[in-house]
């Protein structure tokens, strides 16, 4: 079977007067039901490669292939189709809507992509949020929420279209301890129980440790790959 997301020498320069090499060669495999962390100092091309990923920036070298299908050929439309189908995604700050309720916010995946029916979506919104503990939060805002609530709510969204790939940029960066952790057992989960590949970009080593191998990025190219 292949992998779900490999790549090779995939390479992301910035065209400026002086050009600047965000990722450098990277050549990598993620497989089903792996939860791999991508590690590294500020500045060392994690978030741009993870970006690369998702099919939300572009490389200037090199091949990915998501799913067995090489991205290079992709039309705008083809790559947005791959994203909503194949991918969620959950940064640091959550980006809910502030005017839609957690309910809303977790339909508009499925919206997009147009497989349900309206009545449909919203059951499976109700049913994501509810499996994450937010029963009593559905019709709340995210101003209503606490942070790690939001967090959750940017969680359920990821899985709305039931992607087997989810990409996390610092998912538990602006939790506190407590937040972090059931976040992170939520994600480890995800993993285990429903069979997803999680590739989460996190500076936190100790969570990291417990993923199965770490990705650790210097100036943009791989320097070490550690077992978890």
């Amino acid at each position: 079977m292949s992998p779900l997301i490999e790549t090779e020498r995939l390479t992301r320069i910035l065209p400026e007067t002086v050009p600047v090499t965000l990722v450098k060669d990277v050549t990598l495999s993620i497989g089903e039901k792996e939860f791999v962390a991508v590690t590294g100092p500020s500045g060392s091309g994690k978030s741009s490669l993870l970006y690369l990923l998702g099919l939300l920036d572009s490389p200037t070298s090199g091949t990915l292939k998501i799913g067995g299908r090489d991205t290079g050929p992709m039309d705008e439309k083809e790559r947005s189709r791959t994203r909503l189908s194949m991918m969620g995604f959950v940064f640091q700050f959550h980006f809910l809507l502030p005017e839609f309720t957690a309910r809303e916010n977790v339909e508009i995946p499925m919206r997009k992509l147009r497989r349900l029916e309206r009545s449909q979506i919203r059951e499976r919104a109700s049913e994501l949020l509810i499996s994450l503990g937010l029963a009593e939060h559905l019709d709340k805002r995210p101003d209503q929420l606490s942070g790690g609530q939001r967090q959750r709510v940017a969680v359920a969204r990821s899985l709305a279209n039931d992607p087997p790939i989810i990409l996390a940029d610092e998912p538990t960066g602006s939790l506190d301890s407590k937040s972090s952790e059931q976040v992170f057992e939520i994600l480890q989960h995800l993993v285990r129980e429903r069979g997803k590949s999680i590739v989460a970009v996190t500076h936190d080593l100790e969570m990291a440790a417990r993923m199965d191998r770490r990705i650790h990025l210097v100036d943009g190219k791989i320097a070490e790959v550690v077992p978890g």
